[in-house]
């Protein structure tokens, strides 16, 4: 039967794809590694990998045995996660994750928060869209994320509590041409290359039907660039109200009101965890403060 240092070995075998790399990584021999590959192939009475001279591919079988050892490793991870955090999270570690527009802002004053109340628990943010997220997380990888949840609810293997909304605002750089605009109809604004995060089906379904054309002109999931490319150029996008509101306070974005017309790209987070799962003493601590964080005083006025 093999163990769980195997399984990692091997796990490091398919990420480096390489033995010598991998055994590298792990600190061992690559004799030493390559017998435990061995072990675990014997245990197993199948082929992992295939050897050819630039490395190592995966077989049918190795495919398969690495969705459960990347389980089963997330799993002991978890496990050990919970009984060094039990009673006074005085140890362990949290994976979490956030979508790019929660990422800007919620989720690091929340995680400023957590850190000031258990300095010993290690955090580790992975940020990404919705859908790779939702992946990780039902892959053990994570325990916990925040993002938008408009493709989410309603999903059986996810437990998904809605945070509070922010209306959506169409933002540029403080020297866009549009500014000088009055009134702005969708016509002009069409006349520019729009930038945004992955969109949800509804909000591209919606922008699609009154351009006419794809929705986006870049896709980009990390916001700090996209605000970067927006204050740097012609180029719009839009966002929830929080995530810009201080940028467009200080002069260094401006938004733009289309006449007749609502922006759709409000916000939806939400946290999601596994249905029918209990969190672990960190995640659960992660939860309580997301939900009770609601202090906005310092939150700009949305521009009329």
């Amino acid at each position: 039967m093999s163990d769980l240092r195997q399984l990692r070995h091997f796990v490091a075998l398919a990420e480096h794809g390489h033995f010598a790399r991998a055994a590298e990584a792990v600190h061992l021999s690559q004799p030493a590694f390559s017998r435990s590959i061995q072990g675990l192939e014997g245990s197993l009475g199948c082929v992992l990998v295939d050897r050819h001279s630039r490395g190592i591919s995966l077989t049918a079988h190795g495919r398969l045995v690495l969705e459960h050892a990347q389980r089963l490793l997330a799993g002991s991870r978890a496990l050990t996660n919970a009984v060094s955090q039990l009673g006074n999270l005085a140890s362990g570690e949290l994976h979490l994750g956030a979508g790019p527009f929660p990422a800007a802002r919620l989720v690091p004053r929340v995680l400023g928060r957590f850190a000031e109340l258990h300095p010993a628990v290690h955090l580790r943010l992975l940020i990404d869209n919705w859908q790779q997220l939702r992946e990780r997380l039902l892959q053990g990888q994570l325990e916990i994320f925040v993002a938008d949840v408009r493709e989410l609810r309603g999903d059986p293997l996810l437990s998904v509590n809605p945070l509070p909304s922010y209306p959506g605002v169409l933002f540029c750089s403080p020297q866009h041409p549009l500014l000088d605009c009055h009134p702005l109809r969708l016509p002009d604004v069409l006349a520019y290359p729009l930038a945004s995060t992955q969109l949800p089906a509804e909000i591209s379904h919606a922008l699609r039907a009154v351009s006419g054309r794809e929705a986006l002109s870049i896709e980009c999931d990390n916001f700090m660039v996209l605000k970067e490319l927006v204050s740097q150029s012609h180029v719009l996008s839009i966002a929830p109200w929080d995530v810009v509101a201080h940028d467009v306070s200080a002069g260094r974005l401006a938004t733009l009101r289309l006449e007749g017309a609502r922006m759709a790209q409000g916000s939806a987070y939400g946290i999601v965890t596994l249905a029918g799962h209990s969190l672990s003493p960190g995640a659960a601590e992660l939860h309580r403060l997301l939900l009770n964080q609601q202090d906005e005083s310092d939150l700009p006025i949305m521009p009329d």
